[in-house]
This record gives C-alpha cells, structure tokens and sequence, in this order.
C-alpha cells in the first residue's frame, strides 16, 4: 500500500527554491498525485505558478524512504502561493479541492499525514492575533473530513530573514504567527513544529531557498518519525542529505531519466541513442 501526505500551505510548501542550486532526488518509489493518477516525482512536484520549483516535500519523501525501503510514498500536492488562512477557510475553494485531492488519492493510498507551511500572508499584526484560532479549526476539520481524528500534521516556523526584504513591513508580525504555530503543535495531539533556525532565502527574502528546502524537509520527517517538535537543527541533517543524494540509480531510473532529458529537447537524438547504448551494455 502506498502511503500518501497532502501538502498544503503557500508558496513556501509549494516551493520556490531555484532547480539549478541543488543535486535531482529521484526514486520511483516516491510519487505524486496528477491528474487523478501516481505518477513518479520529478521537481517541481506542486506547480501551482510558472515560478514553482524546489519544496520540502521531495527531501521529506527521500527521507521517509530510508526508513521505508520497502514501501512507496505519494505526495498530494495542493499548496498555493499567497494564500492567507482566510483563503484556506473550511468552506473555501482551496480547503474544498485539498479534500478533494485527498480522497481520490484514498481510493490507491493510505493517508499518513498532513504538511503544513503557510503564515507569511498573515504576518501582519491585525491577522496574527487570530492566526491559532483560524489554523485550529482548519486542522480539526481536516481531521473530521477525512475520518481520522489523529491524523499526523507538521507545520514549519517562518523564516526569521522575512524582514529584511523589500516588502519586509508587510511581515513585521511574523514571530506572533510562529508563536502561535508552535504553542498549536504543544497542545494538539499528533501536531508536530519545526524550527526554521538557520535557513536561508531567495534573493526576495521571502521564499526558503532549495538548499534549505532540503534540509527543511529533512526536519518535517524527524517531527513525522519521532513523533517530537524540532525545535533545533538536527546535527545529522548534512550527512542524511549527502546520503539522499548519492542513492544509487536503478537502470529503470536511469532510463527515466534519461528518456525525460530527451523528450524535454534536452539531449540530441544521437546523445539519446548513445546514453541508451551505455544503460544496455
């Protein structure tokens, strides 16, 4: 049985981290809801605007791999970029598609939690005062809809380089909704937070970059497997990380990819033909 997490949030669940900065994670045994049907991941798994690139969410599933040899993880992308808590309301589009997504990937799939990063849209002081009150009854309807009261979800702090942007006074209240963030995963059972000590942005001082990305997904699978908040970097991050990243490439992979490469106009029929020459031999 394949075992599923939805991923909801903004932008920076759905990933703005930059494709060149960091080495592919790919594993056929990780998936991704599209269209109705699993299909292998490839980056960017939640295109949700023309900008979309690295997330948590791959290094989250490569990491939930190496204590799952023998089993396959979907991931149910439904992020999407600038959304406030109001737009995640329970009789929202958003929050009524994220349901959506999730039962159709029931029918093929064991529902084992929810990935939550979302705040920036409500960093400012009038929202973040209500951001605990908003984001408990979004959870808990969640959990009745999808008939699990102990359904596992992971929220992740805001990065604390908000500020220092060019729209940095538009999240001036960002440490009110970590607060809260964090005081929800102390007191709601199977609700797990994690620090977002050290990572570092994009240009815009807004999105997570890929390398952190990496190492963010890397903490939501500790809070997932340890049943515990991650409230500091864990020390071994670096090393799981360099250990996700030289996998080694079963002979279907490499074909996958490299059929990918030249299906995109990424690789000429002959460098086609002579890669395909050297997997066969």
């Amino acid at each position: 049985m394949l075992h599923s997490f939805l991923m909801v949030g903004q932008s920076n669940m759905a990933g703005r981290g930059f494709l060149k900065d960091v080495p592919l994670i790919f594993d056929e045994q990780i998936k991704m809801l599209r269209n109705g049907k699993w299909q292998t991941m490839v980056e960017p798994i939640n295109y949700d605007r023309p900008n979309a690139g690295i997330g948590l969410s791959a290094s989250f599933a490569a990491a939930w791999r190496m204590k799952n040899q023998l089993e396959e993880i979907g991931l149910i992308p439904c992020a999407d970029g600038g959304t406030s808590l109001d737009d995640w309301a329970i009789d929202g589009l958003l929050f009524k598609h994220a349901i959506s997504q999730v039962k159709l990937a029931q029918k093929t799939s064991k529902l084992a939690g929810i990935l939550w990063h979302q705040g920036e849209n409500d960093s400012n002081p009038a929202k973040a005062i209500h951001y605990k009150e908003k984001f408990s009854v979004i959870v808990q309807t969640f959990r009745n809809e999808l008939n699990d009261p102990e359904l596992p979800i992971i929220v992740g702090g805001l990065g604390n380089f908000l500020t220092k942007g060019i729209y940095g006074e538009h999240f001036s209240a960002f440490p009110i909704v970590n607060r809260a963030l964090l005081d929800f995963a102390k007191t709601n059972p199977n609700s797990y937070f994690v620090t977002e000590e050290g990572l570092t942005s994009n240009p815009d001082f807004i999105h997570i970059d890929a390398a952190s990305q990496r190492k963010f997904g890397i903490r939501y699978f500790e809070a997932f497997y340890k049943q515990k908040n991650i409230l500091e970097p864990p020390a071994d991050e670096d090393q799981i990380l360099e250990r996700i990243y030289q996998k080694p490439l079963s002979a279907s992979e490499k074909y996958y990819l490299l059929n990918l490469e030249f299906s995109k106009g990424e690789l000429s029929l002959e460098d086609f033909k002579a890669e395909l020459g050297k997997l066969e031999r």
